[in-house]
């Protein structure tokens, strides 16, 4: 099967929970085994609630259900180092490496680009582009000494794709991930390590489903909820489908870990209901 991934590592950013833990069952359901890391704890400026060392203990319990291995550890992408440390004990028990999922992201404040704070726009920036920056740089050693080949994966969103208004900071941070993928793809290419982005439309997680994130759909109202969101969500796709589920992320994040995508680099890949194409004119 060319999707098996049996005798693989993964390294998975953001494990816990939402994207980050289906990843993780998707690729062990493949025979992959998993590095996993999350910072288990709140991010500053973040109104919805965070990971916790349960989340990430419930993803280990269930990698290990389908009789793989897991290394998983408490970490926070801004910290290099601590990267490094997490990364290097669990090539030294696994094995190896062939497979990065830069997954961990966050979502903070809504507001016109100069509205927005320094520290929001700042910690934005550290966690959702920086910290990207930071989980290739930890692994990239160990999948060239693994090597030849190995999928980087770096988990990016429609807003790396179009303009949205009122979330400039995160929009800036997810088209940033693009020009790393694309620069990286090129550096690389040498070792046939593939660089590639996934552009998801909005995914049922903590991420969209709070008392938060709903206003960026409608800031017309005073504290809106998630249904209040649901026919926004709704109509900024093609279909009228609201949103994905983790599972269609982690389908397309096998696919570009695996053998079927073997000379697939330097692409972004939307999983996205067409809503980056969409036509929004009268």
């Amino acid at each position: 099967m060319k999707t098996d991934m049996t005798g693989k590592v993964a390294f998975i950013t953001g494990a816990a929970r939402g994207q980050g833990r289906s990843h993780a069952i998707t690729l062990a359901e493949a025979g992959a085994d998993i590095i996993a890391v999350d910072l288990n704890g709140p991010v500053e400026g973040v109104g919805y609630a965070a990971a916790t060392t349960e989340d990430l203990a419930e993803t280990v319990r269930l990698v290990e259900a389908l009789d793989r291995r897991i290394v998983a550890k408490q970490a926070d992408v801004r910290d290099v180092e601590a990267l490094r440390s997490v990364v290097d004990d669990g090539v030294a028990e696994l094995g190896g490496l062939d497979v990065v999922v830069a997954n961990a992201g966050i979502f903070n404040v809504v507001g016109k680009s100069w509205e927005l704070s320094r520290d929001h726009w700042q910690t934005m920036l550290d966690v959702n582009l920086t910290g990207v920056w930071n989980t290739t740089t930890a692994a990239i050693p160990h999948l060239i000494e693994r090597g030849p080949g190995g999928s980087i994966i770096l988990i990016s969103s429609t807003a790396g794709l179009r303009a949205i208004p009122n979330i400039a900071h995160y929009v800036a941070a997810k088209h940033g991930v693009v020009g790393l993928a694309r620069t990286l793809a090129n550096e690389l290419a040498a070792e046939h390590i593939r660089v590639n982005t996934i552009h998801p439309t909005n995914v049922r997680t903590t991420m969209i489903d709070n008392d938060v994130t709903p206003a960026v759909y409608r800031p017309d109202l005073v504290n809106p909820t998630f249904a209040d969101a649901y026919d926004v969500l709704t109509k900024i796709n093609m279909w009228d489908v609201p949103w994905v589920e983790p599972v269609d992320i982690s389908n397309a994040v096998l696919f570009l870990a695996s053998e079927m995508s073997r000379y697939i680099t330097g692409i972004t890949l939307p999983v996205d209901l067409g809503m980056a194409q969409k036509y929004s004119g009268s």
